[in-house]
């Protein structure tokens, strides 16, 4: 709901003389709860007419309102030309109002650190400045406020804007050591849906060189279609973007991005609320070395509309395509046999089209009427034949009904019919390491390939990670303790019955602590997880002093981080491998099942035969205290990747792609088998 406020008053241009000119209006005009509201106030007479970042523009607005839980609203400034710059954005938590409230370039603290009742000087969320970019100042200006969550009232009492010898003047890059993303809207606002038509550049000069602004666009120079995206981060100051490659045509245009796979589908994913930066990447890097599919990415740096936007994940979105969950493609003939099992992409997540509903009730915390619902990603609910669609509905239902039987924990008769028992063990394991509030039933996907290439239900890809490795305050999400798929128990939720139930499998707890003591050892060691997030820190290190110039956070609430408040980007890092170590030795010491001790492990050491490093960068060595005869390496599908005799003692081995990987060794007539995990 869109509503325009009438101008009640116009200030009169002040005296003849004087460098600020002042106008303003006494609106007394009600703020429309969850709606957003635009209250107009008309500059005329302005001198000079033109407004820019050197001798004359915008120098403040003020604002005075009242409004109870002042972190519903986002107050945005929008000029005559339609540049649009954030004042401020979900802040001030439960408490009320802004009273006589101003933004100016020169105040000392930004609005996100500021107290409420905000009153006095602030510097905006947003760069003001952008608004000074040579237009025409006379026109009508508008205050527009978005009030985000029912229940509480508010009136926009008074409103102003004074123009004067010192514009503000927004916050700009010229160069970066990370790839750099240009965006051109052409003066279009980025909506929430549809997409508009838009320009991308992308400038990467490669490892080592500079990123300029000026810089011709080397990476992509073409059309995209975009539109903001998620559920909950649409508050937040820095936005998040859905995006399409496209042809001049406005055609769907399959490009690679930053080294990534061709496709059209992509994501913009700003790290708001994630001061770290690295919780989404890092997962995923995470998922993939446990050898299962998880969408890649790419830092990057952001300017929309020469307005710069900070540190963004350039990544992939999940779809079905050889590069991406690589199931068989379904077409409209695919109605019956074998044909019409696969393949599918299914999710738990909010209602965003449509769906159906489970037959079983979810986990919750208290007796309700609400439901586990399945929507498709793949193919398209909205072209989904009702063959294809009834199919995979009837498969979740029966992989549901063993699993709810009596007899669900038969090896071949049971659930393991219609699921693939190790991708819910490693979706299972990364989740709860991370202690992922949205887990298990928002944000979770899982896929099912044609019967003829195996046909199983398998978890994942994994997704949205923001909310984990300690960065949220509610559900417990930031506790060392806990088991997340037990949130129900301790928070209103309602979670599929899933994962309660499988821990009721012997078979499965103890292949669920197997997995875990292998992991322990290699992924999910604290070595190779700090190695990760010291390399991104490296990465960012320049970028993050800029992202956090452009969103003055650090030390500041962002919604729903925990306290204590890092007041530095290593601060966070710090803290937050602080809180892994503990969580990762708090599951050693609860993981349900038992591991039988065998004669040949995944230990360093087996038999005299040794592997090392591992992990690695795809160079290791084998060592024995006798000549080795035949080695073998196998992905994790089994299938052989080098396989050769030798009668070396030591052996240097080399494996070009990262990924998870067997080696079986034999020497003096006693084989040993390890896992190595080679990472980039």
């Amino acid at each position: 709901m869109r509503v325009i406020v009438p101008c009640l008053l116009l200030a009169l241009l002040a005296p003849a003389g004087l460098s600020a000119q002042t106008y303003s209006v006494n609106s007394n005009a009600p703020i429309v709860d969850v709606a957003t509201t635009e209250y107009p106030l008309t500059v005329s007479g302005l001198s000079p007419a033109t407004i820019d970042t050197t001798n004359f523009g915008l120098e403040q607005v003020c604002i005075d309102l009242t409004h109870t839980w002042d972190s519903d609203l986002v107050i945005e400034l929008v000029a005559p030309d339609g540049t649009t710059s954030t004042l401020s954005a979900n802040n001030g938590g439960a408490d009320d109002n802004y009273t006589n409230t101003c933004f100016t370039d020169t105040a000392a603290i930004s609005i996100t650190a500021g107290t409420v009742p905000f009153t006095g000087y602030f510097r905006a969320q947003g760069q003001m400045g952008m608004v000074n970019n040579g237009q025409n100042g006379n026109g009508i200006w508008k205050l527009r406020i978005t009030d985000q969550v029912g229940g509480d009232d508010g009136i926009l009492l008074s409103w102003s804007v004074t123009f004067g010898n010192n514009p503000a003047a927004p916050y700009s890059v010229s160069a970066t050591d990370l790839p750099l993303v240009v965006i051109n809207t052409f003066n279009q606002v980025i909506p929430n849906d549809p997409k508009i038509t838009a320009h991308m550049g992308i400038v990467d000069n490669g490892p080592g060189n500079l990123n300029h602004v000026s810089d011709p666009f080397n990476a992509y120079n073409n059309f995209i279609g975009i539109e903001v995206r998620g559920n909950s981060s649409q508050g937040f100051a820095q936005k998040q973007y859905r995006f399409e490659t496209r042809d001049p045509g406005g055609n769907n245009n399959d490009t690679i991005l930053l080294g990534m796979p061709k496709e059209n589908d992509w994501i913009l994913y700003g790290p708001y609320n994630d001061k770290s930066c690295l919780r989404n990447w890092m997962s995923y890097k995470l998922a993939r070395d446990m050898g299962r599919y998880a969408v890649r990415g790419q830092f990057c740096e952001v300017v929309i509309n020469n307005e710069y936007k900070g540190i963004y994940l350039l990544q992939e979105s999940i779809k079905r395509d050889s590069n991406r969950v690589n199931v068989a493609k379904l077409n409209v003939g695919d109605l019956s046999g074998d044909a019409v099992t696969g393949g599918y992409i299914v999710k738990i997540d909010w209602i965003g089209g449509p769906s159906w509903q489970s037959n079983f009730p979810p986990d919750q915390t208290a007796p309700s009427n609400n439901v586990i619902n399945f929507q498709l990603v793949y193919p398209d609910p909205l072209a989904v034949m009702p063959q294809q669609q009834a199919y995979i509905a009837a498969y979740i239902d029966s992989f549901e009904t063993a699993l709810f039987g009596p007899g669900f924990q038969d090896p071949g008769t049971g659930w393991r019919r219609f699921a693939d028992e190790a991708s819910f063990i490693d979706y299972h394991i990364l989740n709860e390491a991370a202690h992922n509030v949205d887990a298990y039933w928002l944000s979770t996907y899982f896929h099912k390939e044609r019967d003829s290439r195996g046909g199983k239900l398998r978890m994942g890809p994994v997704w949205d990670f923001n909310g984990a490795w300690r960065n949220v305050d509610y559900c417990n999400g930031g506790s060392i303790s806990d088991w997340q798929y037990n949130e129900p128990s301790y928070c209103n939720v309602d979670m599929p019955y899933w994962w309660k139930r499988l821990l009721q499998d012997s078979l499965f707890t103890n292949n669920l602590q197997c997995r875990w003591r292998d992991l322990r050892g290699t992924v999910l060691d604290t070595t190779h997880i700090f190695h990760y997030m010291d390399s991104i820190s490296v990465v960012l290190n320049q970028a993050q002093a800029r992202h956090f110039t452009q969103w003055p956070i650090l030390g500041v609430y962002v919604w729903p981080n925990p306290a204590p408040l890092a007041n530095t980007f290593a601060e966070e890092i710090q803290y937050t491998k602080d809180w892994i170590i503990d969580r990762l030795d708090w599951i050693d010491g609860n993981i349900p099942g038992y591991c039988p001790p065998v004669g040949i492990g995944n230990g360093p050491e087996q038999a005299g035969l040794s592997l090392y490093p591992n992990p690695n960068n795809g160079r290791f060595k084998l060592s024995a205290p006798a000549a080795l005869g035949m080695v073998t390496i196998f992905d994790v599908h089994g299938k052989v990747v080098q396989q050769f005799k030798t009668l070396e003692r030591n052996l240097e081995l080399n494996l070009p792609n990262e990924g998870v990987y067997f080696v079986s060794a034999s020497a003096n007539g006693t084989s040993s088998n390890f896992k190595v995990v080679v990472t980039r």
